[in-house]
């Protein structure tokens, strides 16, 4: 079964952050990705820009309406996603638990109902 695991956490700058921990928290994601990937479960991944560089796009009556910046005002952001091929939710969730963010953030374990590939739409409906 496909899962996305969505990583919120707060949300810092590369400056808050300091030089030393980015240096620590990509190397505890390359070898997060790796042991995803080393097991025959990772899909894709995806590492987000900041929300500051998010631009929000809504129609009302009829028209686009563009909003710099992301729809919610939160202090955490969703920074990244790791999709991945599991058994069950229990392996999604030990996978999860073994993401390097979980220890100042959450990992949203979401089933996918559908995705597409090879040129078609795979999977069930979302709808129940």
């Amino acid at each position: 079964m496909r899962y996305t695991l969505l990583l919120q956490y707060p949300e810092m700058s590369a400056e808050d952050l300091g030089a030393e921990a980015l240096a620590e928290g990509m190397r505890a994601f390359d070898l997060y990705a790796k042991a995803l990937d080393d097991a025959g479960a990772l899909r894709s991944a995806d590492v987000l820009h900041p929300s500051t560089a998010t631009t929000t796009v809504r129609v009302r009556e009829g028209q686009p309406v563009v909003q710099d910046g992301p729809f919610a005002d939160t202090k955490e952001q969703l920074g990244g996603s790791f999709v991945i091929e599991v058994d069950d939710l229990d392996a999604a969730i030990a996978w999860a638990a073994q993401a390097p963010s979980v220890a100042w953030g959450a990992v949203e374990v979401r089933p996918v109902a559908t995705h597409f590939a090879d040129g078609a739409w795979q999977g069930a409906s979302p709808v129940q």
